[in-house]
Parts: structure tokens; sequence; C-alpha cells
């Protein structure tokens, strides 16, 4: 089954707060709604929707300073906003805009205008989204790359003085040192796999190391 399209509504006026939940709901949406500004952002804190809907004038916090938040929030910033307005000057047009708005829609709403407009608002997150990914994507390969280069140059100085030590080492004494001697060619060779994997990552996988870190997946 298809995971739905989520979608934030936020009006303080009830009646107007139900149509749009019931349009967009009809239109395969999965919406919540909230009454103001303040609410939505409790809610985001566990919902995170491709596309906010959000009136300009409420109470408590308006459309145009929840807007502002989620604008300079680095993990909900690439949420599509639309401002529900009954405002028509410019000024007010470039208030919005100042502030992050993506999109204005005058009221009264028309519904396949509303319709139309959030579906293109839901393709601009996923390819913002996609971009993102790319770009993290890239900086993990280019990290992975730089400390395997690193980490190879002091591999190399260390297989040249295990040989050394090797060399240098009593007859009598390499008895009781060879078990050493094989530990750490052993660790060595680890170490190498390991550099060699680093250096040649190209599709990193991040995969969960504890519940409060990450890793990338390399084997």
């Amino acid at each position: 089954m298809t995971e739905k399209d989520k979608i934030l509504v936020v009006e303080d006026e009830r009646d107007t707060r139900f149509i749009l939940e019931k349009l967009l709901s009809k239109n395969n949406f999965e919406v919540i709604t909230a009454n103001n500004g303040q609410e939505a952002l409790q809610l985001l804190e566990t919902f995170t929707p491709k596309v906010i809907l959000a009136d300009w004038t409420m109470p408590i916090m308006d459309g145009l300073e929840l807007c502002n938040q989620i604008k300079s929030n680095e993990k909900l910033k690439i949420i599509y906003y639309i401002i529900l307005t009954a405002r028509t000057s410019l000024r007010d047009r470039v208030t919005g805009l100042d502030v992050g708005a993506d999109d204005f829609l005058m009221k009264p709403i028309e519904n396949q205008e509303l319709v139309a407009r959030i579906r293109s608002g839901i393709r601009i997150f996923n390819l913002q989204r996609e971009l993102k990914a790319i770009e993290h994507s890239k900086a993990v390969v280019e990290l992975a790359c730089t400390i395997g280069h690193k980490i190879n140059n002091p591999l190399s100085s260390l297989k040249i003085a295990m040989n050394n030590l090797k060399e240098t080492v009593p007859e009598k004494s390499s008895e009781h040192t060879e078990e050493d001697f094989e530990i750490m060619q052993q660790a060595i060779e680890r170490i190498q796999t390991f550099v060699q994997q680093l250096t040649h990552l190209e599709n990193p996988e991040i995969i969960k190391y504890t519940d409060d870190s990450k890793m990338i997946k390399l084997d």
C-alpha cells in the first residue's frame, strides 16, 4: 500500500479547518490539523508533513511567525509552506516571501487550485529531499576517502617498522614473540581491508549503531 503524503493544516476557524481536512483527505492525503502556530510546532515534533497550509491571521502565533520558525529550523525548512490569506497587497506578499513562504493562496479558496498547489509543493519537497540525500552521500564518500588516505600513510609506516623489528629480534627470542607478530600482522590486514573499503565507497548506507549513533555500513 502506497504511503499517503502528509499535510498539516493550521487554521483557527473551525469550519474552514473542517472543510480543508475533508477536502484533502478525500484527495488521498494524510491530514492533521492545528488551531494556531504554537500548536503546529508541538505537532511537528512527531509529525513531519511535506506541505503546511497555514492561515496568516491566527491567535497566539500567526502563520507568518510559524513560517519564520519553520524556515529557521534545519530539520523542517524543506517543508513546502503555503500561506492562506485574504490580504491582497503586494507589500503583504513581499513580507511573506521575506520570511520564507513558498506560496500564497487567496481566500476564498478554489478547491481544485488548492489541491493542484499542494501537489506541486509535494513534488518540490520530494525533489529537495532527493538533492539533500545526494549531497549527504557525496559528503560521506569524500569523508570516507579522506579518512582512508589519512590512515593508509601511518599504516604503511607501521608495516615497515614491524618487518624491521622482526629482522632485528634475536633468533632465540623470536619463539616468544612469534605469536605477538602474528597478532600484529592480522590487525594490520584488518586495517588494510577497512581502508580499502573506505577509499572505494560509492553508495554509502547509514545504519543504526546504538540508540544515539549511526555508522556507515561497509560489509
